[in-house]
């Protein structure tokens, strides 16, 4: 189903993403880090929902629909690496801060830091070229918005 926007994005020298297509990517990135400790609960699902309605302007209808469409997506997904990767250089660095943040809020939704999650948002945030400080920064904004 998503071949040929898995093979635009994973290209050698792929064009930066158009709005639709980041929202997909974005989204997909955070199911991978859901799923990373081998459960993707209500909580998660439903943060994954607010998180994409309030950066998209989405109404709840579409943000689930848009998470349906992700998690697809990540199934079909290549490993992490490559699809984060992919993801960098076709997201302006701005937006992958927000994304961090973003991603710190889905591996706090269900109250509980696993080590998968950590170590995949590690790897994540090192991939999207963002530094362990600032990733840190992200997850006590996260934290202290409650």
């Amino acid at each position: 189903m998503f071949g040929e926007f898995l093979k635009r994005l994973t290209a050698p020298q792929p064009a930066p993403l158009d709005d639709t297509d980041a929202r997909l990517a974005l989204t997909a990135l955070l199911v991978r880090v859901a799923r990373s400790d081998g459960a993707f609960d209500q909580a998660e699902q439903s943060r994954i929902d607010r998180i994409t309605a309030a950066r998209y302007g989405l109404s709840p209808f579409e943000a689930t629909k848009l998470r349906g469409e992700a998690e697809a997506l990540e199934a079909e997904a290549p490993d992490t690496v490559r699809f984060t990767r992919a993801i960098k250089d076709a997201v302006p660095f701005e937006e992958r801060i927000a994304v961090i943040e973003a991603l710190w809020q889905v591996v706090l939704a269900d109250g509980v830091r696993e080590a998968e999650e950590d170590a995949l948002l590690r790897l994540v945030a090192n991939l999207l070229g963002i530094n362990d400080r600032d990733s840190a920064l992200a997850r006590q904004r996260v934290e202290s918005a409650g």
